[in-house]
Protein backbone atom coordinates (compact mmCIF):
# COMPACT_ATOMS: atom_id res chain seq x y z
CA UNK A 1 0.00 0.00 0.00
CA UNK A 2 1.28 3.77 -1.21
CA UNK A 3 2.04 5.93 1.69
CA UNK A 4 -0.49 8.32 0.20
CA UNK A 5 -3.45 5.39 0.33
CA UNK A 6 -2.34 4.17 3.73
CA UNK A 7 -2.82 8.18 4.98
CA UNK A 8 -6.18 8.13 3.79
CA UNK A 9 -7.53 5.16 4.82
CA UNK A 10 -6.53 6.47 8.67
CA UNK A 11 -9.37 9.10 7.82
CA UNK A 12 -11.76 6.62 6.24
CA UNK A 13 -14.00 7.13 9.45
CA UNK A 14 -14.20 11.26 9.79
CA UNK A 15 -14.70 10.95 6.06
CA UNK A 16 -17.54 8.19 6.30
CA UNK A 17 -19.03 10.51 9.09
CA UNK A 18 -18.96 14.07 7.02
CA UNK A 19 -20.36 12.07 4.27
CA UNK A 20 -23.40 10.43 6.03
CA UNK A 21 -24.12 13.46 7.74
CA UNK A 22 -23.97 15.36 4.08
CA UNK A 23 -26.11 12.50 3.09
CA UNK A 24 -28.71 13.02 5.31
CA UNK A 25 -29.35 16.52 5.37
CA UNK A 26 -29.32 17.66 1.01
CA UNK A 27 -30.02 20.61 -0.21
CA UNK A 28 -30.71 21.72 -4.32
CA UNK A 29 -29.21 23.83 -6.58
CA UNK A 30 -26.71 27.16 -5.44
CA UNK A 31 -27.33 27.95 -2.06
CA UNK A 32 -26.38 24.69 0.22
CA UNK A 33 -25.94 26.45 3.45
CA UNK A 34 -26.11 23.43 5.27
CA UNK A 35 -23.58 21.57 3.20
CA UNK A 36 -21.72 24.70 3.35
CA UNK A 37 -21.23 24.89 6.77
CA UNK A 38 -20.16 20.90 7.22
CA UNK A 39 -17.36 21.37 4.61
CA UNK A 40 -16.39 24.99 6.52
CA UNK A 41 -16.24 22.90 9.71
CA UNK A 42 -14.19 20.15 8.34
CA UNK A 43 -11.31 22.66 7.14
CA UNK A 44 -11.14 24.39 9.91
CA UNK A 45 -7.73 24.17 11.36
CA UNK A 46 -5.71 23.38 7.92
CA UNK A 47 -3.42 25.89 6.58
CA UNK A 48 -5.95 26.99 4.16
CA UNK A 49 -6.55 30.39 2.67
CA UNK A 50 -11.18 30.03 2.67
CA UNK A 51 -13.31 32.17 0.21
CA UNK A 52 -16.97 31.33 -0.22
CA UNK A 53 -18.91 32.57 -3.06
CA UNK A 54 -21.30 35.69 -3.60
CA UNK A 55 -23.88 34.17 -6.17
CA UNK A 56 -23.95 30.85 -4.36
CA UNK A 57 -22.55 29.14 -1.43
CA UNK A 58 -19.48 27.42 -2.63
CA UNK A 59 -16.02 26.66 -0.95
CA UNK A 60 -13.24 27.78 -2.59
CA UNK A 61 -9.50 26.75 -0.13
CA UNK A 62 -6.26 27.12 -1.30
CA UNK A 63 -3.09 25.82 0.16
CA UNK A 64 0.44 26.86 -0.87
CA UNK A 65 3.08 24.50 -0.63
CA UNK A 66 6.64 25.04 1.03
CA UNK A 67 8.08 26.70 -2.25
CA UNK A 68 6.61 28.43 -5.48
CA UNK A 69 5.07 25.93 -8.23
CA UNK A 70 2.26 26.18 -10.66
CA UNK A 71 -1.52 25.52 -9.60
CA UNK A 72 -3.14 22.63 -9.98
CA UNK A 73 -7.49 22.63 -9.45
CA UNK A 74 -9.36 19.62 -7.77
CA UNK A 75 -13.33 19.89 -7.94
CA UNK A 76 -15.81 18.57 -5.96
CA UNK A 77 -19.34 19.43 -6.54
CA UNK A 78 -21.91 19.59 -3.53
CA UNK A 79 -25.55 20.02 -4.65
CA UNK A 80 -28.37 17.08 -4.30
CA UNK A 81 -31.40 15.60 -6.48
CA UNK A 82 -35.01 16.32 -5.96
CA UNK A 83 -36.31 12.70 -5.30
CA UNK A 84 -37.44 10.74 -2.86
CA UNK A 85 -35.01 8.57 -1.26
CA UNK A 86 -36.34 4.84 -1.46
CA UNK A 87 -32.70 3.53 -0.57
CA UNK A 88 -32.91 1.51 2.80
CA UNK A 89 -29.89 3.45 4.67
CA UNK A 90 -29.50 4.47 8.56
CA UNK A 91 -28.42 7.48 6.90
CA UNK A 92 -31.55 8.23 4.76
CA UNK A 93 -32.18 11.67 3.98
CA UNK A 94 -34.57 13.61 6.13
CA UNK A 95 -35.87 16.44 4.12
CA UNK A 96 -38.59 14.82 1.92
CA UNK A 97 -38.05 15.05 -1.84
CA UNK A 98 -34.55 15.70 -1.71
CA UNK A 99 -31.83 13.06 -1.92
CA UNK A 100 -28.24 12.73 -2.52
CA UNK A 101 -28.99 10.32 -5.25
CA UNK A 102 -25.85 11.32 -7.74
CA UNK A 103 -22.74 10.90 -5.35
CA UNK A 104 -22.06 14.47 -4.49
CA UNK A 105 -22.02 13.89 -1.14
CA UNK A 106 -18.95 11.01 -1.26
CA UNK A 107 -16.89 13.42 -4.06
CA UNK A 108 -17.11 16.60 -1.24
CA UNK A 109 -15.95 14.40 1.49
CA UNK A 110 -13.15 13.21 -0.89
CA UNK A 111 -12.35 16.05 -1.66
CA UNK A 112 -12.13 17.37 1.99
CA UNK A 113 -9.90 13.95 2.48
CA UNK A 114 -7.38 15.57 -0.05
CA UNK A 115 -7.21 18.72 1.98
CA UNK A 116 -6.32 17.25 4.89
CA UNK A 117 -3.96 14.61 3.42
CA UNK A 118 -2.01 17.48 0.95
CA UNK A 119 -1.57 19.57 4.32
CA UNK A 120 0.38 17.01 6.03
CA UNK A 121 2.13 17.05 2.55
CA UNK A 122 5.30 18.77 1.57
CA UNK A 123 5.18 20.24 -2.81
CA UNK A 124 5.78 23.42 -5.07
CA UNK A 125 3.13 25.48 -5.79
CA UNK A 126 -0.69 25.86 -4.76
CA UNK A 127 -3.85 23.71 -4.82
CA UNK A 128 -7.22 24.86 -4.97
CA UNK A 129 -10.08 23.02 -3.62
CA UNK A 130 -13.50 23.96 -5.74
CA UNK A 131 -16.13 22.80 -3.83
CA UNK A 132 -18.87 23.60 -5.71
CA UNK A 133 -23.12 23.88 -5.72
CA UNK A 134 -25.16 23.77 -8.71
CA UNK A 135 -23.80 20.88 -11.13
CA UNK A 136 -27.35 19.26 -11.24
CA UNK A 137 -28.63 21.88 -14.03
CA UNK A 138 -27.96 25.35 -12.67
CA UNK A 139 -23.77 25.67 -13.93
CA UNK A 140 -22.66 26.11 -10.58
CA UNK A 141 -18.73 25.37 -12.24
CA UNK A 142 -19.54 28.49 -14.98
CA UNK A 143 -20.40 31.20 -11.96
CA UNK A 144 -17.20 29.94 -10.02
CA UNK A 145 -15.69 30.51 -12.69
CA UNK A 146 -17.07 34.13 -12.97
CA UNK A 147 -16.41 34.85 -9.48
CA UNK A 148 -12.48 33.84 -9.89
CA UNK A 149 -11.56 30.51 -8.74
CA UNK A 150 -9.54 29.80 -11.32
CA UNK A 151 -7.21 33.11 -10.17
CA UNK A 152 -7.52 31.76 -6.87
CA UNK A 153 -3.78 31.72 -6.54
CA UNK A 154 -3.40 34.61 -9.04
CA UNK A 155 -2.42 32.29 -11.70
CA UNK A 156 -4.32 30.10 -13.72
CA UNK A 157 -3.97 26.24 -12.87
CA UNK A 158 -1.75 24.29 -15.14
CA UNK A 159 -4.25 21.55 -14.45
CA UNK A 160 -7.70 20.12 -13.15
CA UNK A 161 -8.98 16.81 -11.69
CA UNK A 162 -12.15 15.83 -11.01
CA UNK A 163 -13.77 12.39 -10.01
CA UNK A 164 -17.48 10.87 -9.99
CA UNK A 165 -18.70 8.08 -8.25
CA UNK A 166 -20.39 5.64 -10.10
CA UNK A 167 -22.11 2.48 -9.29
CA UNK A 168 -22.00 0.66 -12.61
CA UNK A 169 -18.20 -0.02 -12.62
CA UNK A 170 -16.77 -2.65 -10.83
CA UNK A 171 -15.55 -2.62 -7.19
CA UNK A 172 -12.60 -0.55 -6.63
CA UNK A 173 -12.05 -0.21 -9.97
CA UNK A 174 -11.30 3.57 -11.99
CA UNK A 175 -11.78 4.32 -15.31
CA UNK A 176 -11.08 7.49 -17.89
CA UNK A 177 -10.11 8.23 -21.22
CA UNK A 178 -8.69 11.27 -23.05
CA UNK A 179 -10.97 13.43 -25.30
CA UNK A 180 -14.92 13.33 -25.44
CA UNK A 181 -15.89 11.57 -21.85
CA UNK A 182 -19.28 12.92 -21.07
CA UNK A 183 -21.71 14.38 -23.55
CA UNK A 184 -23.31 18.36 -23.89
CA UNK A 185 -26.63 18.28 -22.57
CA UNK A 186 -29.46 20.99 -24.28
CA UNK A 187 -33.29 21.09 -23.26
CA UNK A 188 -35.94 22.13 -25.36
CA UNK A 189 -39.30 23.21 -25.19
CA UNK A 190 -41.81 23.66 -27.99
CA UNK A 191 -45.54 25.14 -27.94
CA UNK A 192 -47.19 24.13 -31.30
CA UNK A 193 -50.24 26.93 -31.57
CA UNK A 194 -53.34 26.37 -33.66
CA UNK A 195 -57.07 27.18 -32.48
CA UNK A 196 -58.99 24.47 -31.09
CA UNK A 197 -62.53 23.93 -31.74
CA UNK A 198 -65.23 20.54 -31.83
CA UNK A 199 -63.85 17.46 -32.48
CA UNK A 200 -66.38 16.64 -34.83
CA UNK A 201 -65.16 19.38 -37.57
CA UNK A 202 -61.42 19.14 -37.50
CA UNK A 203 -61.42 21.23 -40.75
CA UNK A 204 -62.79 24.25 -38.94
CA UNK A 205 -59.78 24.16 -36.64
CA UNK A 206 -56.03 24.06 -37.17
CA UNK A 207 -55.21 20.87 -35.04
CA UNK A 208 -51.90 21.21 -33.68
CA UNK A 209 -51.41 17.56 -32.50
CA UNK A 210 -50.75 15.72 -35.78
CA UNK A 211 -48.28 18.54 -36.23
CA UNK A 212 -47.06 18.24 -33.04
CA UNK A 213 -46.54 14.48 -33.50
CA UNK A 214 -44.76 15.10 -36.70
CA UNK A 215 -42.20 17.19 -35.18
CA UNK A 216 -41.29 14.61 -32.79
CA UNK A 217 -41.09 11.60 -35.26
CA UNK A 218 -38.98 13.85 -37.81
CA UNK A 219 -36.57 14.97 -35.15
CA UNK A 220 -36.08 11.60 -34.30
CA UNK A 221 -35.22 10.75 -38.00
CA UNK A 222 -33.18 13.85 -38.91
CA UNK A 223 -31.04 12.98 -36.43
CA UNK A 224 -30.14 9.43 -37.56
CA UNK A 225 -29.89 10.64 -41.10
CA UNK A 226 -27.76 14.22 -40.31
CA UNK A 227 -25.22 12.77 -37.89
CA UNK A 228 -22.49 10.25 -37.86
CA UNK A 229 -22.83 7.56 -35.83
CA UNK A 230 -19.51 7.87 -34.79
CA UNK A 231 -20.02 11.23 -33.14
CA UNK A 232 -23.78 10.09 -32.32
CA UNK A 233 -26.44 13.04 -31.26
CA UNK A 234 -29.09 11.52 -28.97
CA UNK A 235 -32.65 13.18 -28.95
CA UNK A 236 -35.19 12.24 -26.55
CA UNK A 237 -38.70 14.26 -25.85
CA UNK A 238 -39.64 13.36 -22.41
CA UNK A 239 -42.95 15.43 -22.23
CA UNK A 240 -45.98 16.10 -24.48
CA UNK A 241 -49.29 17.42 -22.70
CA UNK A 242 -52.16 18.74 -24.92
CA UNK A 243 -55.86 19.10 -24.03
CA UNK A 244 -57.86 17.41 -21.69
CA UNK A 245 -60.87 16.32 -23.27
CA UNK A 246 -61.89 13.80 -25.92
CA UNK A 247 -64.38 15.85 -28.08
CA UNK A 248 -62.80 18.76 -28.16
CA UNK A 249 -59.09 19.83 -30.39
CA UNK A 250 -57.17 22.19 -28.34
CA UNK A 251 -55.38 25.49 -29.23
CA UNK A 252 -52.22 23.91 -28.26
CA UNK A 253 -49.84 21.06 -27.67
CA UNK A 254 -46.25 21.81 -25.19
CA UNK A 255 -43.45 19.34 -25.40
CA UNK A 256 -40.18 18.97 -23.93
CA UNK A 257 -36.81 16.98 -24.25
CA UNK A 258 -33.42 16.59 -23.83
CA UNK A 259 -30.62 16.16 -26.40
CA UNK A 260 -27.09 15.15 -26.24
CA UNK A 261 -24.12 15.32 -28.49
CA UNK A 262 -20.35 14.48 -28.36
CA UNK A 263 -18.61 17.19 -29.93
CA UNK A 264 -19.08 21.14 -30.31
CA UNK A 265 -19.65 20.62 -33.62
CA UNK A 266 -22.50 18.47 -33.60
CA UNK A 267 -24.21 20.60 -30.48
CA UNK A 268 -23.77 23.58 -32.80
CA UNK A 269 -25.12 21.76 -35.73
CA UNK A 270 -28.34 20.06 -34.07
CA UNK A 271 -29.61 23.42 -32.89
CA UNK A 272 -29.46 25.09 -36.50
CA UNK A 273 -31.24 21.28 -37.65
CA UNK A 274 -34.13 21.08 -34.60
CA UNK A 275 -35.03 24.66 -35.41
CA UNK A 276 -35.24 24.15 -39.30
CA UNK A 277 -37.22 20.50 -38.91
CA UNK A 278 -39.80 22.22 -36.36
CA UNK A 279 -40.15 25.46 -38.14
CA UNK A 280 -40.47 23.58 -41.41
CA UNK A 281 -43.26 21.12 -39.64
CA UNK A 282 -44.98 24.08 -38.42
CA UNK A 283 -45.25 25.86 -41.85
CA UNK A 284 -46.51 22.48 -43.80
CA UNK A 285 -49.33 22.53 -41.62
CA UNK A 286 -50.16 26.30 -40.91
CA UNK A 287 -49.55 26.25 -37.24
CA UNK A 288 -47.47 28.23 -35.15
CA UNK A 289 -44.32 27.48 -33.15
CA UNK A 290 -42.62 28.74 -30.14
CA UNK A 291 -38.94 27.32 -29.43
CA UNK A 292 -37.08 27.62 -26.59
CA UNK A 293 -34.08 25.89 -27.12
CA UNK A 294 -31.35 26.05 -24.41
CA UNK A 295 -27.56 24.78 -24.53
CA UNK A 296 -26.65 23.47 -21.11
CA UNK A 297 -23.46 22.11 -20.67
CA UNK A 298 -20.65 21.95 -23.80
CA UNK A 299 -19.32 18.46 -24.21
CA UNK A 300 -16.89 17.24 -21.49
CA UNK A 301 -12.85 17.29 -23.53
CA UNK A 302 -10.73 15.38 -21.10
CA UNK A 303 -6.92 16.63 -21.93
CA UNK A 304 -5.21 13.70 -23.66
CA UNK A 305 -2.19 13.86 -21.69
CA UNK A 306 -4.00 15.02 -18.58
CA UNK A 307 -6.03 11.84 -18.81
CA UNK A 308 -3.00 9.45 -19.35
CA UNK A 309 -1.19 11.18 -16.92
CA UNK A 310 -3.95 10.37 -14.52
CA UNK A 311 -4.47 6.17 -15.32
CA UNK A 312 -0.29 6.03 -15.01
CA UNK A 313 -0.84 7.99 -11.16
CA UNK A 314 -4.28 5.41 -10.38
CA UNK A 315 -2.16 2.54 -11.03
CA UNK A 316 1.07 3.67 -9.67
CA UNK A 317 -1.39 4.24 -6.38
CA UNK A 318 -3.95 1.45 -6.64
CA UNK A 319 -1.97 -0.80 -8.78
CA UNK A 320 -2.81 -1.21 -12.43
CA UNK A 321 -5.60 -3.84 -11.87
CA UNK A 322 -7.74 -1.03 -10.47
CA UNK A 323 -7.11 1.37 -13.32
CA UNK A 324 -8.98 0.58 -16.76
CA UNK A 325 -9.18 2.33 -20.01
CA UNK A 326 -12.98 3.79 -20.86
CA UNK A 327 -14.00 2.66 -24.09
CA UNK A 328 -16.30 5.32 -25.34
CA UNK A 329 -17.75 8.49 -23.84
CA UNK A 330 -20.78 8.40 -21.98
CA UNK A 331 -24.36 10.16 -22.66
CA UNK A 332 -24.67 11.86 -19.33
CA UNK A 333 -23.19 15.32 -18.80
CA UNK A 334 -21.34 17.07 -16.11
CA UNK A 335 -20.59 21.04 -15.87
CA UNK A 336 -16.92 20.45 -14.94
CA UNK A 337 -16.85 20.95 -18.90
CA UNK A 338 -16.85 24.59 -18.35
CA UNK A 339 -13.36 24.43 -16.24
CA UNK A 340 -11.97 22.22 -18.68
CA UNK A 341 -12.97 24.46 -20.94
CA UNK A 342 -10.07 27.10 -19.76
CA UNK A 343 -7.98 24.52 -18.14
CA UNK A 344 -6.08 21.26 -19.55
CA UNK A 345 -7.53 18.81 -17.16
CA UNK A 346 -9.38 15.06 -16.84
CA UNK A 347 -12.68 13.86 -15.10
CA UNK A 348 -12.55 10.29 -14.21
CA UNK A 349 -14.83 7.55 -13.04
CA UNK A 350 -14.13 5.81 -9.55
CA UNK A 351 -16.54 2.86 -8.89
CA UNK A 352 -18.87 3.45 -5.44
CA UNK A 353 -20.02 -0.43 -6.11
CA UNK A 354 -20.30 -2.24 -2.70
CA UNK A 355 -18.11 -5.74 -2.67
CA UNK A 356 -21.19 -7.69 -2.58
CA UNK A 357 -22.98 -6.13 -4.97
CA UNK A 358 -23.22 -6.73 -8.92
CA UNK A 359 -22.90 -3.69 -10.61
CA UNK A 360 -24.69 -4.92 -13.69
CA UNK A 361 -27.93 -5.08 -11.06
CA UNK A 362 -27.06 -1.98 -9.00
CA UNK A 363 -29.36 0.66 -9.46
CA UNK A 364 -27.40 3.46 -11.06
CA UNK A 365 -27.14 7.37 -10.34
CA UNK A 366 -30.39 9.25 -9.89
CA UNK A 367 -32.22 6.39 -8.69
CA UNK A 368 -33.87 6.98 -5.76
CA UNK A 369 -32.76 3.35 -4.86
CA UNK A 370 -28.99 4.28 -5.57
CA UNK A 371 -26.38 2.77 -2.85
CA UNK A 372 -23.01 4.15 -2.88
CA UNK A 373 -19.67 2.16 -1.13
CA UNK A 374 -18.17 4.19 1.51
CA UNK A 375 -14.96 2.38 0.94
CA UNK A 376 -14.34 4.75 -2.08
CA UNK A 377 -13.72 7.59 -0.08
CA UNK A 378 -10.52 6.93 0.99
CA UNK A 379 -9.62 5.75 -2.70
CA UNK A 380 -11.03 9.11 -3.87
CA UNK A 381 -9.04 11.51 -1.41
CA UNK A 382 -5.70 9.04 -1.71
CA UNK A 383 -6.61 10.18 -5.72
CA UNK A 384 -6.98 13.54 -5.68
CA UNK A 385 -3.86 14.47 -3.32
CA UNK A 386 -1.84 11.71 -5.36
CA UNK A 387 -3.06 13.37 -8.35
CA UNK A 388 -2.03 17.27 -7.07
CA UNK A 389 1.61 15.54 -5.80
CA UNK A 390 2.86 14.11 -9.07
CA UNK A 391 1.49 16.94 -11.11
CA UNK A 392 3.15 19.53 -9.52
CA UNK A 393 6.28 17.79 -8.87
CA UNK A 394 6.12 16.98 -12.27
CA UNK A 395 6.05 20.30 -13.86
Amino acid sequence: MTPTLTAAMALQDGLVELRRAIHAEPELGLHLPLTQEKVLASLRGLPLEITTGKALSSVTAVLNGSRPGPTVLLRADMDALPLEEQADVEFRSTRGGVMHACGHDLHTAMLVGAARLLSESDFPGSVIFMFQPGEEGYAGAKMMIDEGVLEATWQKPVAAFALHVIPALPHGLVTCKGGPILAAADTVSVRVRGLGGHSSTPHQTRDPIPPACEMVTALQTYVTRAFDVFDPVVLTIGSFHSGHAPNIIPDDVTFTGTIRSFSPESQRRIEAGFHQVVNGVAAAHGVAVEIDYRQDYPVTVNDPGEAEFLGGAVRDLLGADRYRDLPVPLPGSEDFSFVLGSVPGALALISACPPDQDETTLPDIHSAEAVFDDSALARGSAIYAELALKRLNRV
